[in-house]
């Protein structure tokens, strides 16, 4: 909770576990019995063996102490919280719901003192709580960037019974500091199915990810199967299902899950799902091997299924797991893109160091149209490219002896500016492309790269698009939109509606930024499931590079090396592939672990598939 500098050192019992042995440093240091309270100071940034247990009141602590024990209780690893409800009353113990929400704020709250501190003739006191807000994190878990100041009252109460001071009236759930925030909790993806995107080659269903955050170190595995089967979030709930049967539960009794000595988690469920078929039964179980995959340290390579009387249902490992559903990061590229210096499509064998490209086979790679910008799909079956002026997109395959043909959409913008802008295909092989023609903008989507053009809604889009990403999912697009001389990435949902005369209705809703902290955003890509890579700045900084959740959070790791001029940056969803780069050293790579490096001087618009 508290504040990223002075005041006192918390209180807190630190726990250290290596290997089977522990060690328990504890320390409680004094608090004041009146007066007023310094911000609870921020706790480093731990490794993940480092384990924070709060220490209950004082016998006779005055109103001040309780009020920061508590709020250091919050920041500590304490399950339900017991150690916390120990500074509150009776009755406020029963209205308290700290799952309720997680307010993450700059530095942590100030306590600062509302009436004078209680003594034992007056019986009680108050503190307001305040700071600046960056995040909350609601009861679904799902994150959401805030912003502006934050105030919340602490009232005490001097208990009659025994004389001890006790919080009986306090904000809804936990409110703590940026850095609490980040020692205490982690970020998952839980995965569900798109829901209006047809099964890929083989009936395979396209996974789409849904992050969360969840404590740390308070059995994340329990607290991960049960979201998921409590369903998606509610932004991604209109575009995403789930497997498992409306109200799927753990099994009553059940409150702790852990993977046996050969990675393999027994999940026991309700009678919910206790009548459902196979077919139904392993995609549920890919659902939880998809959503566990990373969360303990070997992994989780086998899901076992049971019905509410303890008899197996289905069990599903690794390897069939990816039968049954695409996911975005299985997929490795063959090939990393750009065009050269005669405005070609030419490309590289994707983590090779190669800096010598090969134009690529069809039309798109020959020296007869100049190209400006380019995508390619992901089955690196064909590509689609703007022309240098902007005017026209064109679809090519990518084998020998193919042509292009005519344009299958060309704009009526009056300057390259005000005309087409870099495509991108989405997992299901539909293309999209931006207009920007100030007459006529649109957001417009080609069916597997041709016939007639479909023109994406956008009603709650304010602005000008500079950039389009689709993920793999086919259900999520990422845009960088300018308005008043600022630039933002906004993440929206795509919605598909067959109406009854056949045509497909296409929109884009729930658009929210994920930049709110930055003035400008020039360029982005998607680079994991739930992750993107872009280049921005702040208001008055220099420009970076930096990673960044589709909700707006900032996912755990070191950003990419900084470099200077950067105009455009691709990256692929599976992230042992090197970043990409067009620089004012042209087109540069970043693998892990090294620095940039020089590939193509005179080269630009790097892309992978997608």
């Amino acid at each position: 909770m508290g504040a990223e500098g002075g005041g006192r050192r918390r209180s807190l019992r630190w726990g250290v576990f290596a290997g089977c042995g522990a060690v328990l440093m504890t320390g409680c240091a004094s608090m004041p019995d009146s007066g007023g309270l310094s911000g609870v100071e921020s706790t480093p940034r731990q490794e993940a063996q480092v384990r924070v247990f709060a220490v209950p009141p004082r016998e006779n602590a005055g109103p001040a102490e309780i009020v920061q024990g508590f709020l250091e209780a919050l920041t500590s690893d304490d399950p339900q919280y017991e150690m916390a409800q120990k500074y509150l009353t009776d009755g406020a113990r029963r209205r308290w719901n700290p799952n309720a929400s997680t307010t993450v704020l700059s530095d942590g709250p100030n306590p600062v003192t509302q009436r004078p501190v209680g003594d034992q003739e007056t019986n009680d006191a108050a503190y307001v709580l305040t700071g600046s807000r960056l995040a909350v994190v609601d009861e679904q878990h799902a994150y959401r960037p805030d912003s502006g100041g934050y105030s919340g009252t602490v009232h005490l109460t001097l208990e009659k019974s025994t004389r001890q001071w006790r919080i009986d009236s306090l904000p809804p759930g936990v409110v703590m500091g940026k850095s609490d925030f980040q020692r205490n909790y982690v970020s998952v993806n839980k995965y569900y199915f798109a829901s209006n995107v047809p099964a890929g080659p083989g009936g395979q269903l396209s996974t789409v990810a849904d992050p969360v955050y969840v404590r740390s170190k308070v059995d994340p595995v329990t607290s991960m199967v049960s979201s998921l089967l409590r369903g998606p979030t509610r932004w991604l709930d209109p575009v995403a299902t789930s497997s498992f049967p409306s109200g799927t539960a753990l099994m009553k009794g059940v409150t702790s899950l852990s993977p046996d000595d050969q990675n393999k988690l027994t999940v026991p469920l309700n009678g919910k799902a206790d009548r459902v078929g196979q077919t139904q039964c392993s995609r549920m179980a890919a659902q939880l091997l998809f959503t566990l995959q990373d969360l303990t340290p070997t992994g989780v390579s086998e899901v076992e299924l049971q019905r509410s009387n303890g008899r197996r249902l289905c069990a599903l490992n690794e390897d069939r797991a990816e039968t049954i559903a695409s996911h975005g990061t299985a997929r490795r590229p063959q090939y990393e893109y750009f065009l050269d210096g005669k405005q070609r499509l030419v490309r590289l064998p994707s983590g090779s160091t190669s800096t010598e490209p090969d134009p690529v086979p069809g039309a798109l790679g020959e020296e007869t149209k100049k190209l400006g910008a380019a995508a390619v799909s992901r089955d690196e079956e064909s590509a689609a490219a703007v022309s240098a002026d902007g005017r026209y997109l064109y679809v090519g395959s990518l084998v020998a002896g193919a042509s292009t043909g005519d344009a299958v959409l060309s704009s009526e913008g009056l300057s390259p500016q005000d005309r087409l802008i870099t495509p991108s295909w989405d997992g299901g092989g539909d293309l999209w492309v931006e207009d920007r023609d100030p007459k006529h903008p649109r957001l417009v989507m080609l069916q597997k790269g041709a016939g007639q053009p479909v023109e994406v809604h956008t009603p709650e889009l304010d602005g000008r698009v500079d950039a389009v990403r689709v993920a793999a999912d086919g259900v999520r697009i990422a845009l960088i939109v300018e308005k008043e001389h600022k630039t933002s990435l906004q993440i929206g949902r795509i919605d598909r509606e067959r109406g009854t005369d056949g045509r497909l209705d296409v929109s884009i809703l729930g658009l929210h930024s994920v930049t709110p902290q930055l003035e400008e955003v020039t360029a982005m890509s998607w680079a994991g499931d739930s992750r993107l890579v872009l280049v921005g700045r702040e208001s008055g900084g220099v420009q970076q590079l930096r990673y960044v959740q589709v909700d707006g959070s900032t996912p755990a790791g070191n950003a990419p090396a900084s470099l200077t001029g950067v105009k455009q940056i691709a990256a692929s969803e599976d992230d042992r592939l090197p970043l990409v780069a067009y620089s004012e050293d042209g087109i540069v790579r970043l693998s892990a672990g090294a620095q940039w490096q020089k590939v193509l001087k005179d080269g630009t618009a790097p892309i992978y598939p997608g």
